[in-house]
């Protein structure tokens, strides 16, 4: 069975697996399709409950170990709250994250250069960041 990749979505797959000495998979794949089909931030069990639709028979551990490659080959951004399970973003542009405690719900917040340069200015002098992670927890109001 096919993910409901674009072409774009597989070329960037692609060439991102085999830059890291790996190749395309189904289940890899239909994890990617899934991660970018809804942006809610699904945890490891999401992800196995909507690739199950296609790939009845993929495991828990075989989720986890697609969500893991995708990390590692900079598909996805893995997004942690405390000691709730991680929650994995398809969105790859320097952004924050908002979770609502009342909800749940997990939201992207974009930012400006302008924000992005204030938060580089608050580094220790003689430090740079190559990445960053924002993230704020409240109510709706």
């Amino acid at each position: 069975m096919s993910s409901n990749l674009t072409k774009k979505q597989k070329i960037s797959l692609n060439t991102a697996l085999s830059q890291n000495g790996l190749r395309s998979t189904k289940q890899r794949s239909s994890v990617y399709s899934v991660i970018l089909a809804k942006t809610d931030h699904p945890t490891a069990d999401d992800v196995l409950t909507r690739v199950r639709k296609n790939l009845p028979t993929i495991s828990l551990a075989t989720v986890y170990n697609c969500l893991e490659t995708l990390v590692d080959c900079g598909l996805v951004r893995q997004v942690n709250f405390d000691r709730a399970p991680s929650r994995f973003c398809p969105n790859l542009r320097p952004h924050a994250h908002f979770k609502c405690k009342q909800s749940g719900d997990i939201f992207d917040i974009a930012l400006d250069t302008k924000s992005i340069e204030s938060l580089h200015a608050v580094l220790p002098e003689g430090f740079s960041a190559e990445n960053f992670e924002l993230s704020f927890v409240g109510n709706s109001l």
